[in-house]
């Protein structure tokens, strides 16, 4: 029985590679820490992601899928007036897909609103504010009944 578990101890010693050991170790000076997270809950935004400039359209990102508008309009409106406040739900389930936005009547509302909201809990989950990026343009779609060849599937021009 100790040959056995002697045998298994030395198997499983040397069974972990390097970096899995020295990952999971802390006794190492050499041991992984994360960096520090400087931009969450400080109106600075989401970390890593270029600012978007200032509008009086907030993009609200991490919400409970239980959030609906109402409640998004109420949790905002003690910054400003809110023109609107719009959770974005799944089409077919008609459940939430964790993000809305939110409309205010000023810029300076909605910079107040974006701070006072960013990295704060609503319905129980941390939810993320910054101003909402303007929709890039839209290419009209194109048929596709031609080919590379200027003929259709069909062999028509």
């Amino acid at each position: 029985m100790a040959l056995r578990a002697a045998a298994t101890r030395a198997m499983f010693a040397g069974a972990a590679p390097q970096g899995f050991r020295r990952m999971c170790s802390t006794a190492t000076a050499n041991s992984f820490m994360p960096p520090p997270i400087t931009a969450m809950g400080n109106g600075e935004g989401t970390p890593g992601r270029e600012q978007a400039p200032p509008s009086t359209n907030l993009f609200v990102s991490g919400l409970n899928k239980r959030t609906g508008s109402e409640k998004l309009r109420e949790a905002f409106s003690e910054f400003g007036r809110v023109i609107d406040a719009k959770v974005v739900t799944d089409r077919v389930s008609g459940y939430s897909k964790g993000f809305g936005f939110v409309r205010y009547a000023t810029i300076d509302e909605a910079e107040k609103g974006r701070v006072g909201m960013d990295g704060k809990f609503l319905d129980g989950w941390v939810i993320f504010a910054e101003y909402a990026r303007p929709r890039p343009e839209r290419t009209p779609p194109q048929s596709n009944m031609s080919n590379s060849n200027g003929y259709n599937s069909y062999g028509r021009e």
